[in-house]
């Protein structure tokens, strides 16, 4: 059994966002430029040259990529011979939230309660944690701040199983194609399919924090994340709304088993900041 305290799971929460906050995934800033370069739109290849300045403009000041600093997501594999000390674990973790938040001067953006009382919590607690108990004595934790202008344009949908693969791919497009520029695109497209209701959004929130660069390991589905994405890069949306063919960086399709009766698929919309970031203990 390894003691871990919970002070370290604070330390490192708080640093993860601060961190994720101000510097984008590496991949994801390459496939910016991949794009800027393919881009025959010279409005949209212009917006693209803008990214890539005020990506690199946040990294010289240290100051946030994006205005909106998101709500805190939280994916923790616990390893089962792990004895946290010192403190509970989900309290460590909005500690960390708030410490981030707070000392990286980062905006709070959560309100305590949903819809009677919408009051400002003023340091961006209580996050959302997603945790897996898994082999080992060790302790890997994704921070993945989550802005709320792509987060408004996710969609959920419970389809039948005579569903048909041309079904999902246009059930996806269309999300896309209904969302716009609202998203701040280019976008990065989380889909979840299968589990049931809950677990099929929670695997589109963790496909927006696999690297852009990888892609789904079956065929069958790594075939379908291509189509999509050529699919939604013709629609002609483009970067900022204003037209060409990078609409999207990157779509991640992540699967579970579900019901014989069922075949639930989630959406979650990335912009081109969908930041995460990654550190076991």
């Amino acid at each position: 059994m390894r003691e871990i305290d919970a002070s370290l799971i604070t330390n490192t929460v708080k640093n993860l966002l601060i961190k994720a906050n101000k510097i984008l995934p590496n991949d994801l800033v390459e496939c910016i430029g991949c794009s800027k370069i393919a881009e025959d739109n010279e409005t949209a290849k212009s917006i693209l040259c803008d990214l890539e300045s005020n990506i690199d403009a946040a990294k010289e000041l240290d100051i946030p990529v994006c205005q909106d600093t998101g709500m805190a997501v939280i994916f923790a594999e616990v390893g089962q011979d792990v004895h946290i000390v010192g403190g509970s674990f989900e309290d460590a973790v909005n500690k960390g939230v708030s410490l981030g938040y707070t000392d990286g001067l980062l905006r709070k953006s959560v309100v305590r309660d949903p819809f009677y009382d919408r009051v400002n919590t003023n340091d961006n607690t209580p996050a959302i944690i997603h945790t897996r108990i898994v082999d080992g004595d060790k302790i890997k934790i994704t921070a993945a701040p989550k802005g709320f202008g792509s987060e408004n344009m996710s969609k959920l949908r419970m389809f039948t199983p005579s569903a048909k693969r041309e079904d999902i791919i246009n059930y996806i497009v269309d999300v896309v194609k209904t969302a716009g520029s609202n998203p701040c695109p280019p976008v990065v497209i989380g889909v979840g399919i299968g589990g049931d209701f809950e677990y099929s959004a929670v695997l589109a929130k963790k496909a927006l924090c696999r690297p852009v660069s990888q892609k789904n390991k079956i065929e069958f589905y790594r075939e379908m994340e291509s189509e999509i994405l050529e699919k939604i890069n013709s629609l002609d949306i483009g970067p900022q709304g204003f037209g060409g063919k990078t609409t999207a960086l990157s779509v991640n399709i992540e699967t579970y088993p579900t019901h014989i009766a069922g075949l639930p698929v989630a959406v979650n919309v990335g912009c081109h900041v969908t930041r995460h970031a990654s550190e076991e203990i």
